[in-house]
């Protein structure tokens, strides 16, 4: 836990000083890119393999189609477990703005590699997430998720894992 807190502490040190350094004033055109950079929890119902996580992910906000369930975008990210697990992916989100609060639900099929981390059963597997942030500024965010990872019964086993994060998201 403490080795943790050290690295949220990092982490939201990071966000302050990348914050500033975008400031409004030394902002240049937005170009649709936004990057979502997260650490948390990685199967922290799992006493026995939970393990601290850190990841990036990417949303182009050019690249959307509207549907019957709202604006769908496609999300690429990759994590990485301080058990050496990682997860790769790419996959859809929806974004649902309510005032200064987004809500956001994303479907993301992978690639798991176990590392020294949790056998979850399978090479492909599958995240489901819902995430709420908060509009910082026009172009910053920050939040918390939680996300399942399962591989859908494809492997003899299917443990799955449940995972927290806070989310820092940047708009560039």
């Amino acid at each position: 836990m403490k080795n943790f807190l050290k690295i949220l502490l990092v982490f939201f040190s990071a966000m302050v000083i990348f914050e500033k350094s975008f400031s409004e004033e030394n902002k240049e055109i937005d170009t649709g890119h936004k990057y979502n950079v997260y650490t948390g929890m990685f199967d922290f119902s799992d006493d026995g393999k939970k393990s601290q996580i850190l990841g990036v992910q990417h949303l182009n906000d050019n690249l959307f189609r509207d549907s019957f369930i709202g604006t769908i975008k496609p999300v690429t990210g990759f994590m990485v477990t301080a058990d050496t697990a990682s997860y790769l992916y790419t996959g859809i989100q929806a974004e649902y703005n309510i005032g200064k609060l987004n809500l956001i639900p994303s479907f993301t099929p992978g690639l798991y590699h176990e590392g020294d981390g949790k056998d979850l059963g399978h090479l492909v597997e599958f995240k489901s997430e819902l995430q709420l942030s908060l509009d910082l500024s026009p172009s910053t965010e920050f939040g918390f998720s939680y996300n399942h990872i399962s591989n859908a019964s494809l492997g003899d086993k299917n443990p799955g894992a449940n995972s927290y994060m806070f989310n820092f998201l940047k708009s560039f």
